[in-house]
């Protein structure tokens, strides 16, 4: 049996895999590349699905964008170089629909990644994530290695960051309707709700990587979606009527919407595992939110 590490394994990606030795950054602190080297070189896994990044919604994004690229650089170079260096068989990084180029005006394709500007919402956060897509692909060419990077969209689940200050938005819709529903107040939601995204439940992602170890044999990145989109304000109304919430939902117009539309195209998933099936949103939606309602003096907010 492979041994698996996963790096940011207490997180909403990593937490969702049924298997593999999962490190938190308390104990793998991927800024540090000596102490992360010893660490990883201790555990001699076979491969590494490096999960761990800092991440954060639209608003945590737009107000911080030096940490985001710096943090996010730095990870990622460290454990691209102790990979290679510790000579292990095989890797899966993570990027995100999030850093392609704004306005493309047609469904995002793996080729697209780099055709122009990202939103200025999370510039910082994608050009670290593009960067980690060029050093990838140097490493491949350069010392023969066999490593790539995954695409999801929008990923949500069990474990999410449900901060309302830094959390994306389906955990940070689930915490405001329960606080709303507890304090008996109007649900707010920032932007008009007429912006789309597409979703992933983390265990379909999780479910996914496992398979494309065995099963990809290509070092290309590949978009990882069930390119299904919904609108904020439907996905509002779903949240709101799995919840029971019955009080008023008002859009604050004042606020940003993001990008309008991430939409992207999955056929080179498709091609490699066309029997998947992805959890549908009602039932990740309702997998999520109960998870909350009853973990919530534990869950991260």
């Amino acid at each position: 049996m492979k041994k698996i590490l996963i790096t940011g394994g207490t997180g909403l990606v990593g937490s969702s895999f049924p298997n593999g030795i999962k490190t938190s950054s308390k104990e793998l602190d991927l800024l540090n590349y000596n102490h992360s080297y010893e660490f990883i070189k201790n555990i001699n896994p076979d491969s590494i699905i490096h999960c761990s990044a800092m991440v954060g919604g639209l608003y945590k994004n737009m107000n911080n964008p030096a940490e985001f690229f710096d943090k996010n650089i730095s990870m990622n170079s460290n454990i691209l170089k102790i990979a290679k260096n510790l000579k292990i068989k095989q890797f899966i990084g993570f990027l995100s629909t999030c850093i392609f180029p704004d306005n493309l005006n047609k469904p995002f394709e793996e080729d697209d990644l780099h055709l122009g500007p990202p939103h200025n919402s999370n510039y910082g956060y994608a050009y670290a994530k593009r960067m980690f897509d060029v050093q990838v692909k140097a490493y491949n060419e350069q010392f023969g290695l066999n490593y790539f990077n995954v695409i999801p969209t929008n990923v949500y689940g069990i474990n999410d960051n449900f901060n309302l200050e830094s959390s994306h938005v389906i955990p940070g819709l689930i915490h405001k309707v329960y606080l709303a529903k507890k304090n008996k107040t109007d649900l707010i939601v920032w932007g008009s709700g007429i912006a789309k995204r597409e979703f992933i439940f983390s265990e379909d992602l999780s479910k996914i990587c496992l398979e494309l170890l065995e099963k990809y044999n290509d070092n290309s990145p590949i978009i990882v979606s069930s390119s299904q989109e919904i609108s904020i304000k439907d996905l509002v109304d779903l949240i709101v009527d799995i919840s029971n919430f019955k009080g008023g939902v008002i859009f604050d117009k004042t606020k940003s919407d993001g990008q309008i539309t991430k939409n992207t195209n999955n056929t080179k998933l498709k091609t490699i595992l066309p029997e998947f099936q992805f959890t549908p949103i009602e039932i990740g939606l309702e997998k999520t939110i109960n998870w909350f309602y009853n973990n919530y003096e534990r869950a991260r907010k």
